[in-house]
């Protein structure tokens, strides 16, 4: 039978060597490695990759708590017995939490702990007999919601990784329209979801987010998109919705790399967070140089657009429809777009209104002296099927004075 392999980590120095011997007397037990530290700790188990880590829970530097994290992405196949002096109910759920495999109490019988070490490669919870029986009915309970949750985010990974291969994504187009002359002059890709459950294209994100897939289905999200350029009008461009996190990611890079990237904006929305503008930019140096157009989405719904088109100068500022909504009736609102679109013509950059839904609302942004929209009363996101010529699909749309 093929021997276990076992890490010791604890600061105490007699109770480090106390499980030495005992591990060293059990034939079916292979130690091969022993720590002092946390540090240590993580640094040998990532090298020797042991089936079982005994880690003291309360070790300097973050005890077996921060061991059982870090060991899920540096060394996934190691199970964490944590030890502790006393029975502590907040301990032992912050280590479940973290991730450990089992719990026991120092001072437990050699037996125990070596029955603890075997039943735990066989994928056992493993509970010091010396916890009380009704911690022991609440660290179950504990144990189930964590295994139903387990199984619940398998089955929404599962589900994101069938999306990302194609099943279930669409891609609806929404016309982007000269103001002044009613004509289409170009479409926003927007990604739109058949599969169950029904619900809207944001939940299917943060779904993927969720599971750590947010960037892959934003990819595919793109080239969906981008697979409809060649249908369109040469004159059209076509604009695609893009994270920063997936901006920067390798794939996205590959796939703006484009025969047609004087055709493609690229949309980040006011609401992503931008941990490193530098980074964002550079990532689109090659896209933008090549022609491409960079747009700050959502425009004017936060604190956070205004830095964007500060920092990154976009060509091209979509206003918010929480701007464009009521605008005919609202002076605030008219206010905020009058000094968003004399920064945009400063600083040589393309107004485009989202979100008209009136023609009061039509009228008050040309009267403002917006060029360019987007809105259901202009024209709703359609999915072309195959055979759908795009400019009979949206043809010039009739505006009042045009």
């Amino acid at each position: 039978m093929e021997r276990i392999r076992v890490l010791v980590a604890d600061h105490d120095p007699d109770l480090r060597e106390a499980l030495i011997e005992l591990i060293g007397k059990e034939g079916s037990l292979d130690l091969v490695g022993v720590a002092e530290d946390t540090g240590e700790a993580i640094e040998l188990a990532e090298r020797h990759r042991p089936e079982v880590a005994l880690v003291d829970a309360r070790m300097p530097g973050g005890g077996g708590a921060r061991v059982a994290r870090e060991l899920r992405s540096r060394s996934a196949d190691t199970r964490v017995i944590a030890v502790s002096a006393q029975e502590e109910r907040a301990t032992l759920l912050q280590l479940l939490a973290a991730g450990v495999a089992g719990y026991l109490v120092k001072g437990a019988p050699p037996e125990e702990i070596l029955t603890a070490i075997r039943e735990c490669v066989e994928g056992h919870a493993i509970f010091s007999k010396g916890i009380t029986a009704a911690l022991v009915q609440e660290v179950g309970d504990y144990l189930r919601k964590r295994d139903e949750e387990w199984e619940a985010l398998l089955r929404r990974s599962a589900r994101t990784h069938r999306i990302i291969r194609g099943e279930g994504l669409t891609v609806a187009l929404q016309p982007i329209v000269d103001l002044g002359t009613g004509q289409v002059e170009g479409v926003e890709a927007l990604a739109r979801f058949t599969m169950n459950p029904d619900r809207g294209p944001h939940e299917w994100f943060e779904e993927a987010e969720a599971v750590g897939l947010r960037v892959e289905l934003e990819q595919a999200a793109l080239a969906r998109g981008l697979a409809e350029i060649d249908r369109l009008p040469a004159r059209w461009f076509l604009a695609v919705n893009l994270s920063p996190d997936a901006i920067t990611s390798e794939g996205v890079a590959r796939s703006l790399r484009h025969e047609q990237a004087g055709r493609i904006v690229v949309e980040v929305t006011e609401h992503a967070r931008v941990a490193d503008y530098a980074e964002l930019l550079g990532a689109l140096d090659d896209f933008r140089s090549e022609g491409g157009r960079l747009a700050i989405d959502d425009a004017g719904a936060g604190f956070a657009s205004f830095r964007h088109v500060v920092v990154m100068l976009p060509d091209i500022i979509k206003l918010d429809m929480s701007l464009t909504r009521g605008i005919d009736k609202d002076r605030g609102r008219r206010a905020l777009a009058s000094a968003m679109i004399s920064f945009a013509s400063e600083i040589g950059s393309t107004i485009i209104a989202e979100g008209i839904e009136t023609a009061e609302e039509l009228e008050a942004l040309r009267t403002l002296g917006v060029g360019f929209g987007q809105g259901f009363y202009l024209a709703q996101p359609r999915r072309l099927v195959p055979g759908d010529d795009p400019a009979e699909a949206f043809p010039r749309i009739p505006i009042a004075g045009a």
